[in-house]
């Protein structure tokens, strides 16, 4: 008996057979929609802050250069060595290095752009995504060096 209410109970009722395929149709595109944007949310907030630390290590290795030529070459190779240590990649990656007058005082200004790369998700492969960050840091006032006096 309890056999034969348990098959009961398993077996679909009469008309309602193709339900679950309807239901399925419905559901999985949904669940795979938010899959993927978990994905596509997950890198961009992963290249985001790879390019903030872009920004910021490029705007402090310029300020603290001895003079602005030095200043922007190291900064240029240092922002390329923190992108790659965070995953950017280097043709995606776009930076302006802003030296000013480079004095004592002054400010150095670093801004950094990254394309991030959406084209294998199937549903977001249309969506172009650039995450920029600005960095600005202060050329110390008390730090001696010759070729950054006023």
């Amino acid at each position: 008996m309890a056999r034969n209410a348990l098959r009961a109970l398993l077996r679909p009722a009469a008309g309602e057979s193709g339900g679950v395929l309807v239901e399925a149709a419905l559901v999985i595109p949904l669940v795979l929609a938010v899959a993927f944007g978990v994905v596509m949310a997950g890198r961009i907030a992963h290249a985001q802050v790879g390019v903030g630390a872009v920004a910021r290590e490029a705007g402090r290795t310029l300020a603290q250069a001895p003079s602005a030529h030095a200043g922007l070459a190291g900064a240029r190779e240092r922002a390329l060595a923190v992108a790659d240590g965070h995953g950017l990649e280097a043709a995606e990656l776009e930076l302006v290095l802003e030296a000013g007058a480079f004095r004592r005082g002054g400010t150095v200004r670093a801004r950094a752009s990254y394309r991030v790369a959406l084209g294998d998700l199937p549903l977001y492969g249309l969506i172009e995504v650039t995450v920029r960050s600005t960095h600005r840091e202060r050329v110390e006032l008390y730090r001696g060096r010759a070729t950054a006096l006023p």
